[in-house]
């Protein structure tokens, strides 16, 4: 699952909630917790009670699948390593037996995909001169951080800097933190995050780096600096921390150049600015760097954009290794003449966080495995199973239907994205998105929640699909969170496709083992075969995400966003209105 941090303050507010840190950089990233401690070592004796328990075929099937994909054996599913590369040729195995057809590269069930692991590789150098001074070095450490540009490796730029807010211009919202100044050929310095009365999904859109460096590029800025925020109440984020990791790897797909993609090449994210940097670059200027921390300390402050006297000289170095990936994509064709053109993608990610490095004082036998079995190895097997209901059916659908597992959703959705910039079918054939990503099955489930649902006419598709198995659809329980942007579906809305994210609700008996598994095994070793996964309930999770799919295959009309949707009006794809 895409990184949660802040889970148990968030909990906290809202029962069950998941929130995201945001990068440093603009390429698309998931900014990763930190490990927690492993537990204990397993009690071997448990473990094999909970393995060879007998099971119905249908639910043991599933369990199969998580048995080898979440065994240690597998380490982790890393993407880029070997045990990744392992689990991508099971899933094509599973597909053959279940009578896809292969629809990756060169006629099999592969799509390679080029990954390249990038960081800072040195302290780079930035320099303020201001309007009357001489040239003023920055400290590294102190004043500022660089960051990892995935796009060079060498990054110089020079030019004035105006600050803009937040960088966010969402007149809809009644926010334009670029109204007045000009910033062409500029650098643009920011603050991350978003306002609070911001809807959940675009407060999570304009919080994230990657569109506030699109929405830079798109007005002629040529780089980005992040400014350290005060914390409102007085708790503030220690600069040391940022410093401490600013050479931290980060991965995504590879260009043939041996550079990383980024949502902006043009306008690099250059680094970070502690607060005693930022008020280096603001001495002089119209407003005074206090009078921007007075505002940053209140609630869902409004800035004015304004431009600073002087300019910055800034240059990092970046350095790059090669890697590599599959995602794992399998088909069955549509039957009708007209609409059997037409795709329905159905989604999940194979990889997880692979092996967690050892600590001060662990011990030998210390469990540091993180092994992935509810996040995402279960979902990968109700890909599985879903499509062998397809072809068992006897009846093929409609529209055609592609089985996609992904690599490097833990990267920072970068197999997904990977897809939709390289598609193995027409990109405007694919009507829709359906994405399953760590179902917490540790409970019988009442209801369903389809993340992103009331923005098009997937909708009362969902609903519909849903009723007729006689489980009923919730409301996303925690907008503010905006999960609707964050997991692999995203990618293909940001093509102008509509989609949705299914989890199994929440109500009821859900909400204390949904709530235990965040605290307690979410990303950490213990989400393993240990915990007491409901299989029964996986299979009904199997027939729910079929019917929901099949009634989007066998649909009369294709689904399109809703009229007035934020995304589908931002992202004018073939499916908007």
């Amino acid at each position: 699952m895409i990184r949660i941090s802040r889970v148990l303050a968030a909990l906290a507010l809202t029962s069950s909630a998941f929130a995201h840190t945001i990068p440093q950089t603009a390429a698309p990233q998931t900014a990763k917790p930190a490990v927690a401690p492993a537990p204990a070592p397993r009690d071997p004796a448990a473990t094999n009670a909970l393995l060879t328990a007998p099971l119905p075929a249908d639910q043991a099937a599933m369990k199969a699948h998580v048995l080898f994909l979440a065994s240690d054996a597998m380490k982790g599913r890393e993407a880029g390593s070997p045990e990744f590369d392992i689990a991508a040729q099971y899933v094509a195995a599973q597909f053959y037996a279940a009578g896809l057809r292969p629809a990756g590269d060169d006629g099999g069930y592969l799509q390679r995909v080029p990954l390249v692991t990038y960081k800072a590789a040195d302290q780079g150098a930035m320099v303020w001169s201001g309007a009357r001074g001489a040239p003023q070095p920055l400290v590294f450490g102190e004043d500022y951080i660089p960051a990892a540009n995935p796009a060079r490796a060498d990054t110089v730029v020079s030019a004035p800097v105006v600050f803009a807010g937040r960088g966010i211009v969402a007149p809809q919202l009644g926010v334009d933190d670029y109204a007045g100044v000009d910033v062409r050929g500029k650098i643009v310095a920011l603050f991350g995050g978003s306002p609070t009365t911001f809807p959940g999904e675009e407060r999570s859109y304009f919080g994230s780096a990657a569109t506030k460096a699109q929405i830079a590029a798109a007005r002629g800025a040529v780089g980005i600096v992040m400014l350290d925020a005060p914390r409102p109440g007085g708790r503030e984020r220690p600069f040391s921390a940022l410093a401490a990791g600013y050479a931290n790897p980060r991965m995504t797909w590879a260009t043939p150049a041996g550079t990383g993609s980024s949502p902006a090449p043009s306008t690099p994210v250059l680094g970070t600015l502690s607060q005693a940097g930022a008020a280096k670059l603001f001495a002089g200027s119209a407003t005074p760097w206090a009078a921007i921390v007075a505002q940053a300390k209140t609630d869902n402050p409004r800035y004015t954009a304004t431009p600073l006297a002087g300019s910055l000289t800034a240059t990092t170095r970046t350095a790059f290794v090669a890697a590599a990936s599959s995602n794992v994509v399998g088909i069955v064709p549509g039957s009708d003449p007209v609409v059997g053109k037409e795709v329905v993608i159905l989604s999940a990610h194979l990889d997880h966080i692979g092996v967690s490095p050892a600590a001060a004082g662990d011990a030998p036998d210390r469990d540091r495995i993180n092994n992935g079995a509810l996040d995402n190895a279960i979902g990968i097997a109700s890909l599985i199973e879903e499509a062998k209901r397809f072809t068992a059916s006897g009846t093929p659908p409609k529209r055609t239907v592609i089985f996609l597992a992904v690599t490097g959703e833990e990267k920072g959705l970068v197999g997904s994205s990977w897809f939709v910039d390289h598609p193995t079918v027409p990109i405007a054939s694919i009507v829709a998105d359906v994405n399953l990503d760590m179902p917490v099955l540790l409970y019988r489930f009442e209801d369903m929640i389809a993340f992103g649902a009331q923005r098009s006419t997937l909708g009362p598709i969902v609903t519909k699909a849903v009723n007729g198995v006689g489980v009923g659809l919730s409301p996303d329980p925690m907008p503010e969170q905006g999960f609707f942007t964050r997991s692999d579906h995203f990618n293909f809305v940001r093509k102008g496709i509509p989609s949705v994210f299914l989890w199994p609700g929440i109500k009821g008996a859900g909400r204390a083992p949904f709530e235990d598994f965040l605290a307690n095994r979410y990303h950490r070793p213990g989400d393993d075969l240990t915990q007491p996964i409901l299989w029964d309930q996986g299979v009904r999770f199997v027939a729910t995400n079929y019917a929901i799919a099949r009634e989007i295959a066998d649909g009369a009309a294709r689904p399109v966003w809703n009229t007035g949707d934020y995304f589908g009006t931002t992202y004018k794809g073939p499916m908007a209105k």
